[in-house]
């Protein structure tokens, strides 16, 4: 059983930049695909980001490559989300959930997958104001 808490959420204005932070406890070690996950206002929760702790590789959506990055500690216990040049419709409760994934199952499969269980964490509200 793994336990997330997020945090460093805000309320920030157009282009500002914000840094979520998501901290893992229990049985962690085995997990190696990790991403970012948020849900905006009448929407579906989406993936945003992730990372493969195993090799490091990372990966973003389009509406947010360029802006955002994922990142994780040495520890493997912390993930972070630095969030710059935010937008509006950035808006949303981001949520952060890692598996241990095996086989022929790519990180965006499991992304896919992972974002329709009902199992998460309290979040942490992110605000974008024009």
């Amino acid at each position: 059983q793994v336990h997330f808490v997020e945090s460093g959420g805000g309320s920030v204005q157009t282009g500002g930049s914000l840094s979520l932070s998501c901290v893992a406890s229990g049985s962690f070690a085995k997990k190696n695909y990790w991403a970012w996950f948020r849900q905006g206002p009448g929407k579906e929760k989406e993936g945003v980001a992730t990372i493969d702790s195993s090799t490091g590789s990372t990966s973003s959506i389009n509406n947010v490559a360029g802006r955002f990055t994922i990142s994780q500690n040495s520890a493997k216990n912390t993930l972070y989300l630095q969030m710059n040049s935010l937008k509006p419709e950035d808006s949303a409760v981001y949520y952060c959930a890692a598996d241990e994934v095996v086989g022929d199952v790519s990180i965006e499969q499991w992304m896919a997958g992972r974002s329709v269980e009902p199992d998460w964490g309290q979040g942490t509200q992110v605000t974008v104001s024009s």
